[in-house]
């Protein structure tokens, strides 16, 4: 019986020892508390933040950030929250302002900064559309980004800078990996590989990658008989079979197209909360329309 007492008492004393020299977990009230746009740049803040931050997301899963109003109960996320990450989306040209005054303490940082932004229109011409905002589709671009909020952690959290500092470091690494794979998806072309989309959220990706997106729809509105009938034809001429269309948008005008050059719709998602393997998913599928 003594044995057995000494032997547990052994055990408990090594379970803690173990415990005391194990890395403490931030407790959730230390936690530093940021407010995102959209999903993708949880990712992004998570993989730079680790287990320093709380991250929400302001637009729910399944909803469009062009069309978005927040709820009270969205805003009441902001009461604790030290920063906001914005990303240009068009629901933020109206509702940061807002925000700022729902908390004067929190402050808003621009994570596209640095980015030369394009028209949705065009991503050759300025021709007055108003800039496109799907700037985390492009891994370099996110690399600039990634930078903007690693910069923006260590000032608000300074205790814990080489932190965020040594996270920014392994993320970048990830990033490189990322891009390098995604290249080889699209070696050597020599002209514009075109893919057909409902809506231009990929234009920044199509530059990274020398393709060429082809929109069905423009600012949002949904497409005319004559529209329509003009991308028909361009599908037709391009040779396209897949038309890519999002869940936050109807795809029923991707479809019309779809029957009319007997090809299909695919689903290509710009705002998984999974960056990067979506990003690398829908590469792959970009890949194999082109073929």
């Amino acid at each position: 019986m003594k044995k057995t007492s000494s032997i547990c008492a052994a055990i408990l004393t090594l379970l803690f020892l173990w415990e005391a020299v194990q890395p403490r977990r931030a407790d959730s009230a230390d936690l530093l508390k940021t407010m995102v746009s959209v999903a993708p740049q949880r990712y992004f803040v998570e993989k730079i933040g680790g287990d320093r931050v709380h991250v929400e997301a302001m637009v729910p899963e399944g909803a469009s950030p062009a069309t978005f109003d927040p709820s009270p109960g969205k805003i009441r996320q902001l009461s604790d929250a030290a920063l906001y990450f914005a990303v240009g989306v068009p629901f933020e040209k109206t509702w940061l302002e807002k925000f700022a005054r729902a908390n004067p303490l929190m402050r808003t940082i621009m994570t596209h900064d640095g980015i030369e932004r394009f028209p949705m229109a065009s991503h050759h011409a300025h021709h007055g559309a108003p800039p496109d905002p799907h700037v985390w589709l492009s891994p370099p671009l996110v690399a600039i980004q990634a930078r903007n909020i690693m910069l923006a952690l260590c000032k608000a959290d300074p205790v814990h800078r080489r932190a965020y500092q040594a996270n920014y470091g392994r993320f970048m690494a990830e990033l490189v990996n990322l891009d390098l794979k995604i290249q080889d998806f699209f070696p050597g072309n020599t002209e514009k590989i075109h893919f057909m989309v409902y809506h231009p959220s990929w234009g920044y990706f199509a530059r990274a990658y020398g393709l060429e997106q082809v929109p069905v729809e423009m600012a949002g509105k949904t497409p005319t008989g004559k529209t329509l009938t003009r991308q028909m034809q361009t599908a037709k001429r391009l040779k396209v079979k897949i038309i890519f269309a999002q869940p936050q948008f109807s795809t029923k005008s991707a479809q019309l197209i779809a029957d009319a050059i007997g090809g299909k719709v695919v689903i290509a998602d710009p705002l998984a909360p999974d960056w990067a393997a979506n990003l690398l998913d829908v590469a792959h599928r970009f890949r194999m329309a082109l073929r």
